[in-house]
């Protein structure tokens, strides 16, 4: 209960729901993607190589995953972020 209360509070957070709605910019969503797209490129060239053995083929594999999956997880965060369930 108490853990709840402490995410999920707008005055815990200190900002009111009016601020909180809006604060998330394509800005915000472009460098969230890219950190987590980095992450998850990571491991993506670890497995591809470890399934490969041909570093060249994992190369290509996490290079194409980063790209899709950048945009993909760009467009829904912004398609979340209009949802108004949970706000």
């Amino acid at each position: 209960m108490i853990l709840n209360q402490v995410i999920f509070s707008k005055k815990t957070q200190g900002k009111s729901f009016e601020e909180d709605k809006t604060s998330e910019k394509p800005l915000r969503s472009v460098i969230k993607a890219l950190s987590w797209r980095l992450i998850g490129t990571l491991d993506t060239l670890i497995v591809s190589y470890l399934l490969t053995g041909e570093i060249g083929l994992a190369t290509s594999i996490a290079s194409i995953d980063f790209i899709t999956k950048l945009v993909l997880y760009f467009f829904h965060e912004r398609i979340w972020n209009k949802i108004k369930w949970g706000k």
